[in-house]
């Protein structure tokens, strides 16, 4: 029957301590220590992985071949002292001891769980990637915390300045600015000169000059088309006007096939010239 049997370790620890250039392996055990020492061990470290990181850099090994038996038993001691002084605080302690003992026990198991790749799945892995990646955040950490800080490197200084030195411009809102050039506008609208020239224009005449564009047009022509923005403003009230007399006497149609479609203009079914009446 083969039985496993874990060798010995070398431990990770270096001597507490040096007297007279002897190593002293472990402290006293009539010396006192007084109760607060331990709070202050406590917050050297932020947390059980960053307390393991300690341990690990410490004893200078590599973090990818970690020897659990050791790591396991001085965490397990200060874990113990930990409890001792602040349990509220070991509570997350508490929880890495268990993994620890967990990961221990699976190294002893004689047939470890093979991988994916059909390799051995090393027991330790997940404890060595949050390593890594609590390692890597830490530098990252010391790296920003290393910036330039004001109040720690460098402070900001305040000056007074009289305000008979520093003339502060009001803004200008485009609110402002349309009103001023509406202003301009307004005040160059009551120089203009307007001359009034008189014109005759003949509503009958423009009768007539529709009548024969429907009738070259077959008689059936789309409203705008009637329009020519040559004749000027005042040729086209009246070409308007014309239009409006000649739907009133019935001698033409304006339709519409639906609401919102062009409007067209016909000649009326027995229409007559301007200035006849129906019978």
């Amino acid at each position: 029957m083969n039985v496993a049997v874990e060798a010995p370790q070398a431990t990770l620890f270096e001597p507490v301590a040096l007297i007279y250039g002897q190593p002293l392996e472990q402290l006293p055990l009539d010396l006192y220590i007084p109760p607060d020492a331990l709070a202050v061990m406590l917050d050297a470290f932020e947390g059980p992985l960053d307390l393991l990181l300690y341990m690990i850099r410490r004893a200078n090994i590599d973090i990818l071949d970690i020897p659990m038996a050791p790591l396991t038993r001085q965490y397990l001691d200060y874990v113990e002292a930990m409890r001792a002084s602040n349990l509220e605080l070991a509570a997350d302690y508490l929880v890495m001891a268990a993994m620890l003992i967990e990961i221990k026990s699976r190294m002893l198991l004689p047939r470890p769980k093979l991988g994916e790749d059909g390799e051995a799945e090393d027991p330790r892995a997940e404890l060595v990637r949050r390593l890594m990646e609590y390692e890597q955040m830490k530098l990252a950490g010391q790296k920003l915390n290393e910036q330039p800080q004001a109040g720690r490197e460098f402070f900001w200084v305040e000056t007074l300045v009289e305000k008979s030195l520093y003339v502060r411009l009001p803004e200008v809102s485009p609110e402002d600015l349309k009103a001023a050039w509406m202003a301009v506008v307004r005040q160059a609208s009551l120089n203009k000169h307007h001359k009034i020239g008189r014109e005759e224009l003949s509503v009958r005449e423009h009768m007539g000059i529709i009548l024969r564009h429907l009738q070259e047009r077959g008689g059936f022509v789309q409203f705008e088309t009637l329009f020519d923005p040559a004749m000027g403003a005042p040729g086209l009230v009246v070409h308007f006007l014309a239009m409006l007399e000649l739907a009133r006497e019935k001698l033409i149609e304006i339709t519409q096939s639906e609401a919102f479609q062009p409007i067209y203009v016909r000649v009326h079914s027995g229409g007559t010239e301007p200035g006849q009446e129906d019978s």
